[in-house]
């Protein structure tokens, strides 16, 4: 005997038993003005008996819009992308949003236009690009897209679509602190080339030490992974002609940590150490590692508001750079004299 196949719910069930019309089932869902209270109370009760969910499709057919939001990034396993994703669904939903996400599995032009066609395939109303690199948002320019957008731009050439948090000031906070700490001969471990981010980064660093009247070292361009670091850091111990180090990000400067302790060397008594991120793990590095707090999901909740206002015309959140946060650990300490 074949089991007895159940439907889902439909909204013209929802209507039977609500005694309306589905039109007014319609209305409900969307937030009409244009429905009594009590009418609307009765059919959202009755959506929440029959556990009735809306066809997103269908809707999009009738009002001729998707009310979805799109989502370029990098690297979407990582924690700063993941973090702001999350916090960028949670705010969409709020407000009655879906989000259709595409990761970019390499950086070529090709392959950039290709993911950011399939999102505009998707009818999407608002784009967020959290990919902060050149060639991204040069593809953006080729593309003429003119959706409402905002791109973790950290430049500030296009303040009307930029938000991200201030690089070069969580930098400039990285490098004063060890040179409050009495470090004169300070390296930076910077991220790779194309990346704006690891611009910023780098810029604020070098800014800091021109101002403080220090040698300046070329940067070392890493590739933001722990293995890298750890590379670099077992070049850099058979030198030994430093004291400090600023990695431009976490992971990076996890990696020196293990390759110093390798090495024989102390951290911080021997070499001091800052990242950037505070990722949750920072906390627990060996030693805890002092780093520069970013708000990620602050990040996202303001990407979805930025969207919102240009697709209702309402009063923008504003686009000032979100200031981040030194976060002093057990990785730095004065230099030995």
């Amino acid at each position: 005997m074949e089991p007895v196949k159940v439907r889902a719910p439909s909204i013209r069930d929802v209507a039977r038993i609500a005694g309306v019309s589905y039109q007014t089932v319609s209305r409900a869902l969307n937030n009409s003005e244009n429905i009594r209270s009590s009418t609307k109370d009765r059919v959202l009760e009755v959506i929440e008996q029959l556990g009735y969910r809306p066809n997103q499709a269908a809707r999009a057919l009738v009002t001729s819009r998707s009310r979805t939001i799109g989502v370029l990034t990098s690297q979407v396993a990582n924690y700063g992308p993941a973090t702001s994703l999350a916090a960028i669904e949670d705010a969409a939903r709020d407000a009655g949003y879906l989000v259709t996400t595409t990761s970019l599995a390499a950086t070529d032009s090709e392959a950039i236009h290709d993911r950011l066609e399939y999102l505009l395939s998707q009818a999407i109303e608002g784009l967020v690009v959290i990919s902060p690199q050149m060639r991204v948002f040069n593809a953006i320019r080729d593309l003429d897209i003119r959706l409402p957008l905002v791109t973790l731009d950290s430049t500030g050439r296009d303040g009307q679509h930029s938000l991200s948090v201030d690089q070069t000031s969580g930098a400039r906070l990285a490098t004063r602190h060890l040179i409050e700490l009495g470090h004169r001969k300070i390296l930076h471990l910077g991220g790779p080339q194309d990346w704006i981010e690891a611009e910023a980064r780098m810029t604020g660093f070098l800014d800091e030490l021109i101002e403080a009247d220090l040698d300046v070292r070329a940067p070392i361009l890493g590739d933001w992974t722990a293995d890298f670091g750890y590379t670099v850091g077992r070049e850099l111990s058979r030198y030994r002609d430093f004291s400090a180090v600023f990695a431009a990000n976490d992971q990076m400067a996890l990696g020196l940590i293990h390759a110093f302790r390798d090495a024989g060397l102390d951290v911080p008594g021997d070499i001091s150490v800052v990242g950037f991120d505070d990722v949750p793990d920072a906390a627990h590095y060996w030693p805890p590692l002092t780093t520069v707090r970013q708000d990620f999901a602050e990040i996202g909740r303001r990407s979805v508001a930025m969207l919102l206002a240009e697709l209702n015309g309402t009063q923008s959140p504003g686009h000032e750079p979100i200031l981040p946060e030194l976060i002093v650990r057990s990785s730095t300490a004065p230099p030995r004299r």
